[in-house]
């Protein structure tokens, strides 16, 4: 499957479930964070200091507040980017987001990598630079999703959530080439996930997540989530009925069933309008009334050009842009 998206879901779940993903993928940084203070999630600062220094394009980059165990200072920062190939640029992207975090809030500042490509080589962890006797610089850690590879029955059995997002990840891999494999390796991932004993809502982010980057032809998703919603029959559960993306089939089949053609337009443009305002949330946060209002009026042609606009845009302004 060529259009598989293995990154987007990164920011929503690690938003949700930072120290899981702290313990899982950085467990000396989780050892050394005061978890029972709060952490804060600097999205808008981050963006603001980041803006003009575009060295390549970004998956997902977070700027976190966090206490440390040791109480030697009030709160540091946590530089978290997830990139998913090759960029020549990358360590030198670190380096200067790392020092604009610094000098804007004068506060230690660790820049962690997670590392999503292919690449066995490619394990950038330095960027730096010396010149007349004066030397800068920055070292990082680095760690590769593809390092799992020959765990994935373990993976299977670990009660961390990052697990079985690290398993959906590795099997979107393997089975690019062969979709009744993947659909095949998606079930069970499934499975394992309803058997988790989680709460409701937590199982609901997995497998979005899960849903997301295992990405099955129409007809083999159908099958798919039909054998989800027996099995929740069975369980007397009400997850998957609960995910946005579901829900809006659901409706627009009602609508088809109806015969209304008006019903079916307004229904398809009443969908992109909420897909693009969840898109937009995600990026750049909660979006005010003005925002929804403008989207919820907004006709087939003005949301056609906004996504197309959201591809590449770095604030809602561009976004909206009409040039």
């Amino acid at each position: 499957m060529d259009n598989d998206d293995y990154d987007t879901p990164w920011k929503e779940v690690v938003t949700h479930h930072f120290p899981e993903f702290m313990a899982f993928y950085f467990p000396l940084a989780h050892a050394a964070i005061e978890w029972s203070q709060p952490h804060t999630f600097l999205d808008q600062e981050f963006a603001a200091l980041t803006r003009d220094a575009e060295l390549g394009k970004r998956l997902l980059d977070k700027l976190v507040s966090v206490h440390l165990v040791d109480g030697g200072q009030q709160w540091v920062l946590v530089h978290l980017e997830v990139q998913g190939w090759h960029d020549r640029d990358f360590a030198e992207r670190i380096f200067v987001y790392n020092y604009r975090a610094y000098d804007r809030y004068r506060r230690a500042v660790a820049s962690l990598a997670l590392l999503t490509d292919d690449s066995k080589r490619w394990r950038p962890d330095t960027f730096g630079y010396r010149l007349l006797g004066s030397e800068m610089g920055i070292r990082f850690p680095v760690v590769k999703l593809g390092d799992f590879s020959d765990r994935i029955a373990e993976l299977e059995m670990h009660p961390n959530p990052f697990a079985l997002v690290t398993v959906a990840y590795l099997q979107a891999r393997q089975t690019r080439n062969s979709i009744h494999r993947r659909r095949i390796a998606k079930w069970r991932l499934t499975k394992l996930l309803y058997q988790r004993d989680w709460g409701k809502q937590r199982i609901i982010n997995l497998y979005r997540v899960i849903d997301w980057i295992m990405r099955l032809p129409q007809g083999l998703e159908a099958r798919l989530r039909e054998g989800i919603l027996q099995m929740e029959r069975r369980k007397t559960m009400t997850y998957l009925s609960s995910i946005e993306r579901i829900g809006m089939e659901i409706g627009m089949k009602k609508g088809m069933q109806q015969g209304l053609e008006e019903g079916r337009q307004e229904g398809r443009q009443e969908g992109r309008a909420e897909l693009l305002a969840e898109l937009l949330a995600r990026r750049f946060g909660e979006l005010g009334g003005d925002v929804r209002e403008r989207l919820a009026t907004a006709t087939a042609e003005q949301l056609s050009v906004w996504g197309a606009n959201f591809v590449d845009a770095r604030s809602l302004a561009e976004v909206f842009r009409s040039g």
